[in-house]
């Protein structure tokens, strides 16, 4: 898979003009991208960053696509569930705290210098990463 492809995969539904201002640059320069020019590891860097992508993934296709930070490790989250509740994570609404976790993780990995919250970016985020989850 070349970069084109990798990009127009994070990219995915999303209008390419979106995605240009969500990851701060110029339109044109996506759509260069996306004709097969490639990068340089600065704009490359800032694509996986602002798009919350494995630079590796992006630049190689080897790795994870989505960054570590909005992984949620579910044994960790079952350890943590039975220790403050005291019950057991039967699962009922383990789906839906994962979810809230990962949001969470991703408006606070991506949060502006003058806090705004890209609820909407968060939102893509969730519905990709629910179609690409691991086994």
């Amino acid at each position: 898979m070349s970069f084109a492809q990798r990009l127009r995969s994070l990219i995915g539904e999303e209008s390419i003009s979106g995605f240009a201002r969500r990851v701060e640059l110029n339109e044109a320069l996506i759509r260069k991208y996306l004709n097969g020019s490639e990068p340089s590891l600065q704009k490359a860097n800032q694509i996986a960053v602002k798009a919350n992508c494995s630079l590796e993934w992006l630049a190689t296709g080897c790795g994870y696509l989505y960054r570590q930070a909005e992984v949620v490790d579910k044994e960790a989250l079952a350890a943590a569930w039975e220790h403050v509740t005291g019950q057991p994570f039967d699962g009922v609404r383990a789906e839906e705290l994962i979810k809230v976790l990962a949001g969470y993780q991703f408006l606070r990995s991506h949060k502006k210098t003058d806090g705004f919250l890209d609820v909407q970016a968060m939102a893509t985020f969730l519905s990709v990463a629910r179609q690409r989850e691991p086994v």
